[in-house]
């Protein structure tokens, strides 16, 4: 073996979760867009999940050594429904608001993150470096099953940005005028 070799670092791991109760409607935005993004082919070290409601257990899966991990939920941010959003949320939970209630059955992004630190502690684990959110602005989550129309429209432009975070795709640059031959 030759030392003057370059070595090769391995490919950080990128964990992508999909989050969202499928019977309140457009909250189960992020379990079909990692739906549908697992029919793309994504780089190696990343990891796509449906979590759906499983909020602890997406924390201890966000301490395996990820270095970075995109959420993808329906967030309400007072936008036109179907507006996707990018949201950086990888501030510690020390600068989040207060003590968050743990229910196992109604955690939020917000209240998963704000358990990292107590479980890596517990844990010996480590939160991700980078943690984002692509939240998509819900029409309807009531009860049923289905996305509303301008939610279900959102989806293949979140599979699109998700694939560019990650390097899958390129940006889409603009079109260039044709040359004569």
């Amino acid at each position: 073996m030759s030392t003057d070799a370059p070595v090769a670092e391995p490919a950080a791991k990128t964990l992508i979760a999909g989050v969202g109760n499928i019977f309140l409607g457009d909250d189960g935005f992020g379990v079909e867009a990692v739906r549908r993004l697992g029919e793309h082919p994504l780089p190696d070290g990343v990891e796509v999940v449906d979590t759906g409601v499983r909020g602890v257990h997406l924390a201890y899966q966000m301490l395996d050594g990820y270095h970075t991990v995109l959420l993808v939920d329906a967030a309400a941010r007072g936008s036109e429904p179907g507006t996707v959003h990018l949201l950086d949320a990888t501030t510690p939970a020390s600068a989040r608001p207060g003590a968050t209630a743990l229910d196992a059955h109604h955690m939020t992004p917000d209240a998963v993150l704000a358990l990292l630190d107590t479980l890596s502690a517990g844990t010996g684990g480590r939160r991700p470096e980078r943690v984002l959110v692509v939240g998509c602005e819900p029409a309807d989550v009531t009860e049923g099953i289905g996305l509303s129309e301008p939610v279900d429209a959102a989806v293949d432009e979140a599979v699109r940005l998700i694939r560019q975070l990650v390097g899958a795709d390129e940006p889409t640059p603009a079109a260039a005028p044709a040359t004569p031959h």
